[in-house]
């Protein structure tokens, strides 16, 4: 009897523990993702900036590295090896072959070649397969700011190829405007350009993550438009006087995050993945702003930095339901 008293003791002790730390015990199956994007030895794109929020969450991650740098392309001087088509379907093929390819979602980023992104369509299908109600999410990285950093053979591929089976498209302002080929100068433009988005496949959610849309040159907007145009949410976002290398990896990160656990709820989706990028990218601003000529390391995101944030990004930002 006293053997038994002391372990119900000590189970009500576990579980005002995890209470005191807003925590819940999983009830659920751990949501597995396969993310296929690039990697960095020293800093934070891609998988090195969308992993560990996801694991903050409790996300299972597998992660395949399109590229592995020793930094990103904003450094004097990078090295490194860049993966080929035959070398992701040797990975995959092995997975499948383990019978561990069972996702719950798949998420593509930085892919520098044509051959590659034609190969990952193919591993998404079979994906597919295996579990039809996985989702894919699809971060188009192709440029910014009016500038292509990847091959442009790659714009066809993404159009053609990798739209059509996008469940989620996170372009920015720039990969919207080369993958619909309209100029999106005001907010109208761009739920248009969402529009045809939705029409070109079976994208239930298109997100045009950042963009200068609209007369403030003090804000940039983020448009959100899901269930294929029904609802649309806005964000104006206070601009930060920098530039940033990682940022869309993490609003990806984020978004992905926050529909899993707001399924019902894009305001707040929408939201919490503003806020969180926002907070991320303020506080590696404000660690270098009062450096003299900082360096690119200098700029690298404050990712671990931001843990708090990547768990509750508050709401200081707001979000609008436009429709």
């Amino acid at each position: 009897k006293q053997w038994y008293q002391r372990r119900v003791r000590e189970f009500q002790t576990f579980q005002h523990y995890f209470k005191r730390l807003n925590l819940r015990m999983p009830s659920t199956p751990t949501p597995r993702i396969l993310s296929i994007q690039s990697h960095v030895v020293c800093g934070y794109v891609g998988n090195k900036s969308s992993v560990f929020p996801l694991h903050l969450h409790g996300f299972q991650v597998d992660a395949i590295n399109s590229v592995q740098l020793s930094n990103h392309t904003q450094y004097p001087n990078v090295k490194g090896q860049i993966l080929k088509a035959n070398d992701v379907s040797e990975l995959y093929e092995a997975l499948k072959a383990n019978g561990v390819n069972r996702y719950n979602y798949v998420t593509t980023g930085y892919v520098g070649d044509p051959t590659f992104l034609e190969t990952l369509a193919r591993t998404v299908t079979d994906l597919r397969e295996k579990n039809p109600s996985i989702k894919y999410y699809c971060d188009p990285v192709m440029g910014d700011n009016g500038h292509f950093y990847v091959p442009k053979e790659l714009l066809s591929v993404y159009r053609n190829v990798i739209v059509p089976i996008a469940d989620v498209l996170l372009p920015n302002q720039f990969e919207a405007e080369q993958l619909s080929g309209h100029n999106i100068a005001s907010e109208e433009d761009g739920w248009k350009v969402c529009d045809w988005l939705h029409s070109r496949g079976k994208a239930e959610t298109v997100v045009i993550t950042s963009g200068e849309i609209g007369s403030s040159s003090n804000e940039i907007v983020s448009l959100g438009s899901f269930k294929r145009g029904a609802t649309r949410i806005k964000v104006s976002i206070p601009k930060i006087p920098s530039t940033f290398t990682g940022s869309g990896d993490v609003f990806a990160a984020a978004f992905l995050i926050w529909s899993h656990k707001l399924p019902d709820d894009p305001r707040e989706v929408m939201e919490k993945t503003v806020n969180t990028t926002y907070c991320v990218l303020n506080r590696t601003y404000e660690s270098f702003k009062d450096t003299p000529d900082p360096t690119s390391f200098d700029k690298e995101l404050k990712l671990i930095q931001s843990k708090g944030d990547l768990e509750d990004p508050g709401n200081a930002i707001k979000a609008v339901v436009v429709k």
